[in-house]
């Protein structure tokens, strides 16, 4: 498969996976030479729908999440996992209907990042990572995080999933390992949480440029009438059955500190989903609940993209404590 390049400096790799017949696929670029200094690795870690090349590295008017955290000092590496962009598909991704478990659950995927994170640390001889997981992919992250403590630096979760007491009435479970998803309906999740007497926060023309990059980033797209991208369906499944009291982690055994970055219209995290989860992570040293006016659970895509890119690289520089004070886990910090 002839992958584009979205970047000249960047670098491609095709890692195998928990099944060493299925390969991931990682991109990688260093950090700007012009940056003041080094400050570290981040992997980031997609959501349900939409692959590495469609979120970190997408450039809207020539800048991309990737180039800000490159100019701050960030080696960056974006993570597609299997199903997603230009990792392997599934075998039953080839079947004309696959009904079943959903594809792609979070512990599968986090053991995708597992993968992943070894190959970071021995091609780039360094200890630990931090990780920008956006919304289902905070999961399988939070997940990977939990069982492997010293791989991990910091943690950001953008618009994260959190745990709903049940009972609940939120959608059903697929019952096929697979979804096909339409620019339609991408157009429609996207805008939906915006208040009908505000603004649109989503460019019109952004979104046509990043919806013909999508419907690219599955080779048979446009053979489906209507055009659609072909995703696992164990990413939605999970969120479903967190919204109905099952969260595919447990929150307590995550020790690195945590900034939750949300914007004000996140449908998908309220303010009251993210109280639970701020308070879950009782073992994380330093917490920070952010959120961001104007922005939805797709900010990344909008107009408040700035805020979140700067927000994410503060908590990433770590700059947050005296030099000579240790972290405990009762230094918690709440941004409204």
């Amino acid at each position: 498969m002839d992958i584009p390049y979205l970047d000249p400096q960047e670098q491609h790799f095709l890692v195998p996976g928990p099944d060493a017949s299925l390969n991931l696929f990682l991109r990688y670029l260093a950090a700007s030479q012009n940056a003041a200094g080094p400050s570290g690795i981040v992997l980031y870690v997609h959501g349900a729908s939409f692959p590495s090349a469609l979120s970190i590295a997408h450039r809207f008017d020539q800048r991309s999440w990737r180039d800000e955290l490159n100019a701050a000092g960030f080696d960056v590496w974006g993570l597609d996992f299997q199903g997603f962009g230009f990792s392997d598909r599934y075998p039953a991704m080839n079947l004309a209907a696959a009904p079943g478990p959903g594809l792609c659950n979070s512990a599968d995927a986090a053991e995708q990042i597992r993968c992943a994170v070894h190959f970071i640390l021995a091609h780039q001889a360094a200890p630990r990572l931090s990780i920008i997981a956006h919304s289902w992919g905070s999961m399988p992250t939070c997940h990977f995080a939990g069982v492997h403590p010293t791989l991990v630096d910091r943690l950001v979760l953008f618009a994260p999933i959190a745990q709903r007491g049940p009972p609940r009435t939120e959608g059903v479970l697929s019952a096929t390992a697979w979804n096909e998803v339409t620019i339609e309906n991408q157009w429609k999740r996207f805008v939906e949480d915006v208040p009908s007497d505000v603004a649109s926060v989503l460019s019109q023309d952004h979104f046509d440029d990043w919806a013909k990059d999508y419907l690219d980033s599955d080779p048979d797209s446009r053979t489906r009438d209507p055009a659609s991208v072909k995703v696992p369906a164990g990413p939605t499944n999970d969120i479903l059955r967190a919204w109905h009291g099952q969260l595919a982690y447990d929150p307590a055994l995550v020790r690195a500190p945590i900034a939750l970055i949300r914007g004000e219209w996140d449908g998908l995290l309220p303010d009251q989903d993210a109280r639970w989860l701020f308070d879950a992570f009782t073992a994380s040293p330093i917490r920070r609940d952010i959120k961001i006016s104007h922005g939805t659970h797709l900010m990344h895509l909008e107009m408040m993209r700035y805020a979140l890119y700067r927000e994410s690289i503060n908590f990433l520089l770590a700059d947050d404590l005296p030099p000579d004070r240790p972290l405990k886990p009762d230094n918690n910090q709440r941004i409204l």
